[in-house]
């Protein structure tokens, strides 16, 4: 009996030293909205810091903003380029301008004359294909002012001058000679202007490239001068000097392309005027054999 006491005082005992550790594990937590709320300050350490550290500051904008701003401000036109660069190099560009003006100036004059002349004088030899004599050619040419005219005319000089004379091997030569005077002095005439395409077509890349170098070197002086390399302060002057260069072979190219192009017609119309030197000495020989052969007739009939 006493034992069933004591293990009935001993069990109460035992539960009532766990009732409140029992409360303790079963209390329920505590929602957000009961908590009072505290601010903490946050600490040099915390991850919030690291975003305001890495913000750049007004003065790093400003710096990124200003090559931005300096290549704004170069218009890299050819116009801008061409009244932006060092004197020396207008110049240069406006030498070279001309000189183009002076090749297209050439090409048309020179396509002009070229195919005029050579159309009058295929006209001349084909009007003269059926004469006989050398007065004969001069009817048939009506008076019209050709390179063939003109050795016409000197050979019916020639063959007054030669009156009396019966070597017509001489009379022949001298013809001959004055055929040459006629056809050095129209090669000179027909190549002129030619000249001029030779020179430009020569020195203009020259030309070009000594702008080229003297804007360079004001370009490499001014960085010097400014302390900087940055592009946007660089380009603009290496760009106006390059710009000769383009113009110097924008010149040239086309200078020696017409002038190859006019070698070639020239040789061409040179050889028609071979073809006329020959025609009109072939009719100087018939008018000399014809004489000759008039006067043994002449002769033969006084002797009988």
């Amino acid at each position: 009996m006493f034992r069933t006491v004591l293990k009935s005082l001993a069990v109460l005992a035992t539960i009532s030293l766990a009732s409140p550790l029992f409360a303790q594990t079963t209390t329920p937590p505590v929602s957000a909205a009961t908590q009072p709320s505290v601010m903490q300050a946050p600490t040099p350490s915390t991850p919030a810091a690291a975003p305001s550290a890495m913000a750049p500051t007004p003065s790093d904008a400003a710096k990124a903003a200003k090559p931005v701003a300096a290549a704004a401000i170069h218009d890299l036109s050819p116009w801008s380029m061409f009244k932006n660069a060092d004197i020396i190099v207008q110049a240069v560009m406006l030498g070279l301008a001309f000189a183009s003006l002076v090749t297209w100036t050439v090409a048309i004059a020179k396509t002009l004359e070229l195919s005029w002349s050579m159309r009058r004088l295929r006209s001349a030899l084909r009007r003269i294909a059926e004469s006989r004599s050398l007065s004969e050619a001069q009817i048939a040419l009506g008076g019209k002012d050709t390179v063939l005219t003109s050795f016409l005319a000197a050979a019916m000089k020639e063959g007054r001058m030669s009156a009396g004379i019966s070597s017509d091997s001489g009379i022949k030569e001298r013809a001959a000679s004055s055929f040459s005077e006629i056809t050095r002095a129209e090669g000179r005439r027909i190549r002129i202007g030619m000249g001029a395409l030779a020179t430009i077509g020569a020195t203009s890349p020259f030309v070009g490239l000594f702008g080229t170098v003297w804007g360079i070197m004001n370009s490499f002086i001014g960085i010097s001068k400014s302390q900087t390399t940055n592009l946007a302060v660089v380009a603009p002057g290496i760009a106006e000097a390059l710009l000769a260069t383009a113009i110097g072979l924008v010149a040239a190219i086309p200078a020696v392309i017409i002038y190859n192009h006019f070698s070639r017609v020239t040789k061409g119309y040179l050889e028609l005027v071979g073809r006329a030197s020959g025609a009109a000495g072939r009719l100087l020989s018939r008018d000399l054999d014809r004489t000759h052969g008039s006067l043994h007739s002449h002769s033969r009939a006084a002797a009988e």
